[in-house]
């Protein structure tokens, strides 16, 4: 039965490019035809049990499948499988690889509103899943002088990660129209790319915070580093407690941590980002985004990869961010930008095979590369992107144009 249904399930998704599917009863499947610029990938299930895994939640089904060795990739990567199931169905056109079944959608639902209370214990707690698996993994997938774990920028020009790391550094330093002697919060620092760019590019202090202690000890050796101690300091603390001390800032940055947030904190969030706000402050948030409208997160990301976290809807930022009279004073979407980072991060990975599995084991390399290929595949042909919202609270703190933004990242650029 469950053969059948799987059949049917994707006759209905190839397409274009090729899928040959080898059951573990010795028969197979074909699926699609040839077509430019769309992979040709043959699979194999190793026991039956596959197919009815598949059915029940395409994602999470297909992810335990590969990762536990059960779902074998034979001709092509998990990056081409994953690419020609998601563009045959792009999100711009309205189509879609699948549901998971009525009782699994629901059951995620409910579990992803129970998860995404995201308390203080909670947070840490979650970021330690993803971020303390180690320094040295990390390092060997990011770029190595800013160890952005965000989504790059690929200006005009623009050919290797290292270079997009850099440019977004500046794109995102120009709009936050900065001034000798601020004080700037770099809320959710990762190891400190952020931080100790802008100390050693402008008269500045910075303070950096983060939930993760593998972060926070590699971010202070790197500040050290680059002699840029004496003006960034780093601290293992939560937003909402930093807010508490009644500190305030002129400028705000937070790079790849709203995600982390959780929906339910959104107000909380914003609130905290207000208060810490001086009264001519500017902040820029730069996210992951939702394209459309408001979702869930899925099984697969939850158990996984970000235990907690949540992908918002620009609508439903914005409408915590108003309540707490932050002015939206600019908002970009940055569209195929992270497809092309994770598709470099995934390259890394793929070149450092034997070292990661090393560090841990085939399981956790199969388990991380299903995640970049996703990940990757959202961005390109799902309902993902990227934001960068610059806040300010006085209509009066910025230029009445954008040139601003257009001179100082062309500054930044040249130095």
């Amino acid at each position: 039965m469950s053969k059948r249904l799987i059949t049917r399930y994707l006759s209905g998704i190839v397409e274009r490019g090729t899928l040959v599917v080898r059951f573990a009863d010795g028969s197979n499947e074909n699926f699609g035809k040839p077509a430019e610029g769309f992979p040709d990938v043959v699979i194999r299930f190793v026991d039956r049990k596959v197919s009815r895994d598949i059915l029940l939640d395409p994602r999470l089904g297909a992810a335990e499948a590969f990762m536990d060795g059960r779902l074998l990739v034979e001709r092509g990567g998990i990056m081409e499988l994953v690419e020609l199931l998601r563009a045959n169905a792009p999100w711009d056109r309205g189509g879609s690889i699948g549901r998971p079944s009525r009782l699994r959608r629901w059951r995620n639902s409910a579990a992803f509103a129970l998860d995404s209370v995201n308390s203080r214990i909670g947070s840490q707690r979650n970021v330690a899943h993803h971020y303390d698996i180690g320094n040295a993994f990390y390092q060997l997938m990011l770029d190595a002088e800013h160890m952005q774990y965000s989504c790059a920028y690929w200006d005009d020009g623009v050919e290797t990660l290292a270079e997009a790391q850099e440019a977004k550094l500046a794109h995102i330093a120009a709009k936050l129209a900065l001034a000798p002697g601020q004080e700037v919060l770099d809320l959710g620092c990762g190891w400190g790319g952020m931080a100790i760019y802008l100390a050693r590019r402008m008269d500045l202090r910075v303070t950096g915070i983060t939930l993760s202690e593998e972060q926070l000890s590699l971010a202070r050796t790197r500040a050290e580093q680059a002699s840029v101690s004496d003006r960034v300091k780093f601290e293992l603390v939560d937003y909402r407690d930093l807010a508490a001390r009644g500190q305030r800032f002129d400028r705000i940055v937070s790079v790849g941590m709203f995600e982390h947030v959780g929906r339910p904190q959104f107000e909380a969030f914003f609130r905290s980002c207000a208060n810490m706000l001086a009264d001519d402050g500017v902040m820029l948030l730069h996210t992951i985004g939702r394209i459309g409208a408001p979702g869930t997160t899925d099984a697969f990301t939850r158990k996984y990869i970000f235990p907690g976290g949540y992908i918002p809807a620009l609508s439903e930022t914005v409408a915590a961010s108003e309540k707490y009279r932050l002015i939206a004073s600019d908002v970009e979407m940055l569209r195929l930008h992270y497809a092309r980072t994770l598709r470099a991060w995934y390259a890394n990975c793929e070149a450092n095979r034997e070292r990661i599995e090393a560090m841990f084991d085939a399981r956790f390399y199969r388990m991380w590369t299903f995640y970049l290929a996703g990940a990757t595949a959202a961005f390109e042909h799902g309902g993902m992107c990227n934001y960068q919202i610059q806040y300010c609270r006085d209509r009066r703190a910025l230029p009445l144009t954008r040139g601003y933004i257009d001179e100082a990242e062309g500054a930044l650029r040249d130095r």
